[in-house]
C-alpha cells in the first residue's frame, strides 16, 4: 500500500516540474517580430465579449432550443 506521504511527494515533484517545463518553454523573444508578421490591429473589448461570451453563449442557446424542439415534438407523437 503506498503511504500518503508518498502520494503527496509524488504530487508535488509533478506539480513543480510541470511548472518549470512550461516556463523554459515560454516564448523569451515573445517582442521580437518575424519576417512576414503581420498581426492586424486588435479587437476592441466588445468585440472581444461578442467573441469569446456572445457567440458560444448564442449556440448554446441554439442547440438547447433544437433539442426542446426535438424533445417536444417526440412527447405529442407518443
Amino acid at each position: 500500500m503506498v503511504k500518503t506521504e508518498t502520494v503527496a511527494a509524488r504530487a508535488g515533484i509533478v506539480g513543480v516540474a510541470t511548472t518549470l517545463m512550461l516556463l523554459t518553454s515560454s516564448p523569451a523573444f515573445a517582442l521580437t517580430r518575424d519576417d512576414g508578421d503581420d498581426p492586424g490591429t486588435g479587437l476592441s473589448v466588445a468585440e472581444t465579449l461578442g467573441l469569446y461570451v456572445g457567440a458560444p453563449l448564442l449556440l448554446f442557446l441554439l442547440i438547447c432550443g433544437l433539442v426542446m424542439v426535438g424533445d417536444k415534438s417526440r412527447k405529442k407523437e407518443s
